[in-house]
């Protein structure tokens, strides 16, 4: 079998890709390669994982200026042609779109030369690429039902997360509290921001309360700094720019202060509450649909970025640390949102449009 994986730019976009290409590799023997662009994290995680990778000229149309979309508009045609030419000498019996720059080009190219194609959409409101294209894939895998109506031949399998995340135990009874704050590997300005400003009156106000922040590696200095200059105590607040063991990290939290983009499927897979506070900038808003989805099942709270004061965050937090009955629902409803085996069911679809392509190859 030989898959080609489209897409890339965000962690959210290459890691569950890169999940993806493993199990292929690893289950199927399948040989796998990648199409990126060279701004994206694809240039880093893919070659380190061990996987093939191309790179195509393509880039931003939404929210960004007008020099730059009449550029990415005419790296398009070009993008389409090299992954034209890409499909043509690899071959691949399947193609994978997982969003990002690369992604429209790459399925595209796969859908006019026939070649079988699955959209892979972990947000509520797809990406401009997957709108454009939906109708014409061949199959797709979201994470959320009400995102199966933007597709053809749809299915809610949810979102690749490491099993071990589904495995943490739910934290015991009489332990310290912990307050886990993560943005991914960029950090949150916001987040940065605000929570050296509240720290000494949380600590104050949450007995045994400890607090793991990640704040990026462009930003862990000068958070480090902000929360030395407010008092708050050092010995309960653990400031990092990555934290490489996530399920260890979920395991240990109470609460998580987080952005809803991809992280969304792993607080509910580990059935984690949380105070979602979405990226106002994100295409399509797409981070507050998909907190809205986590709120409307009661599993966490949202604070929109124009009401993220102090005060505020210090109440929504120190609010839910002091009630761990409201957040032992909030958990519950979590859990009921995660979809284990959803890895296992995506490379099932690939194997069975590879099937397909392989069939229809010999009736030919």
């Amino acid at each position: 079998m030989r898959v080609l994986m489209a897409g890339g730019g965000t962690g959210g976009h290459v890691i569950p890709a890169l999940a993806i290409a493993r199990e292929l590799r690893d289950s199927f023997g399948a040989e796998v390669r990648f199409v990126g662009t060279a701004r994206g994290l694809e240039t880093k995680l893919v070659p380190e994982a061990g996987f093939g990778l191309e790179l195509v000229r393509s880039g931003q149309l939404k929210n960004v200026g007008l020099a730059t979309r009449l550029k990415t508009a005419a790296d398009v045609p070009r993008g389409v042609m090299e992954c034209l030419r890409l499909i043509r000498e690899f071959r691949p019996q399947v193609v994978v779109g997982v969003g990002g720059y690369a992604s429209g080009p790459g399925m595209a190219a796969a859908i006019l030369l026939n070649v079988p194609t699955l959209a892979y959409e972990p947000n509520v409101v797809p990406g401009m690429t997957n709108r454009w294209l939906g109708k014409r894939v061949s199959a797709a895998a979201v994470n959320f039902e009400q995102t199966a109506r933007f597709f053809r031949n749809a299915e809610a399998t949810g979102v690749p997360v490491r099993p071990e995340i589904f495995e943490i135990p739910p934290r015991p009874d009489g332990a310290a509290p912990r307050l886990l704050v993560t943005a991914g590997s960029q950090g949150a300005r916001i987040f940065n921001d605000l929570m050296p400003k509240i720290a000494p009156s949380l600590l104050a106000s949450v007995p045994g309360l400890t607090i793991v922040h990640q704040a990026g590696a462009r930003h862990v200095l000068a958070t480090r700094e902000a929360f030395q200059a407010s008092g708050a105590d050092l010995g309960r607040c653990r400031v990092e720019a990555f934290l490489e063991d996530m399920p260890a990290q979920y395991g240990a939290a109470d609460l998580v202060l987080a952005r809803s983009g991809s992280t969304v499927a792993e607080l509910c897979a580990a059935g984690k509450a949380s105070v979602l506070v979405p990226f106002a900038a994100a295409a399509d808003d797409h981070q507050r649909k998909n907190a809205e989805v986590l709120v409307h099942a009661g599993a966490a709270a949202m604070l929109l970025e124009r009401e993220a004061t102090p005060e505020r965050l210090l109440e929504m937090l120190g609010g839910l640390l002091l009630d761990p009955a409201r957040r032992a629902g909030m958990s519950a409803a979590a859990r009921r949102l995660a979809k284990p085996g959803a890895l296992q069911r995506i490379v099932e679809i690939i194997e069975r449009l590879a099937e397909e392509r392989s069939g229809s190859r010999q009736k030919g």
